[in-house]
């Protein structure tokens, strides 16, 4: 599937086997937009915001989606996620929750601190392989971000 918006992906997970699984599912859905990837909620913020080593928004540009783990070193998704609501570059920027937790309170807490949509990993790399074409063609085919967004 090749996306309408040839844009970046942003992957916030600390777990290296998840980053690949993910990684591969993706691929293997043919979805061909740019997937960066950092490992800590303090990074993604640093990222988002084009400070320290994401300075260069040639190389780290700002992204049409973000998968979010909550789960994180040093910040957690849900600080990133209140980090970006806050934030007039980021606010309206898609957030998919992607974590191994499926506790409401979790889901609660994702969607009130303004996860545009809360999905659990799930196990099998069959089921991960759905749900990336799924991402894919909702949020990089059919999809249409705000034009505040893209100025």
């Amino acid at each position: 599937m090749n996306s309408l918006h040839s844009s970046t992906i942003l992957l916030v997970e600390d777990d290296p086997a998840d980053v690949f699984r993910i990684q591969r599912a993706f691929r293997k859905a043919d979805i061909t937009n740019p997937m960066q990837v950092v490992d800590d909620g303090e990074k993604a913020i640093y990222y988002l915001s084009g400070q320290a080593a994401y300075h260069n928004r040639d190389c780290y540009p700002l992204p049409v989606l973000v998968l979010l783990d909550l789960k994180l070193p040093r910040r957690s998704g849900f600080d990133v996620l209140n980090w970006l609501r806050n934030e007039s570059d980021t606010k309206l920027l898609p957030v998919v929750v992607l974590t191994s937790s499926e506790q409401q309170s979790d889901i609660d807490q994702a969607y009130a601190a303004g996860a545009n949509s809360y999905l659990a990993k799930p196990p099998s790399p069959t089921e991960l392989l759905e749900m990336a074409r799924a991402i894919g063609l909702y949020w990089l085919l059919f999809n249409r971000l705000p034009k505040a967004r893209l100025s």
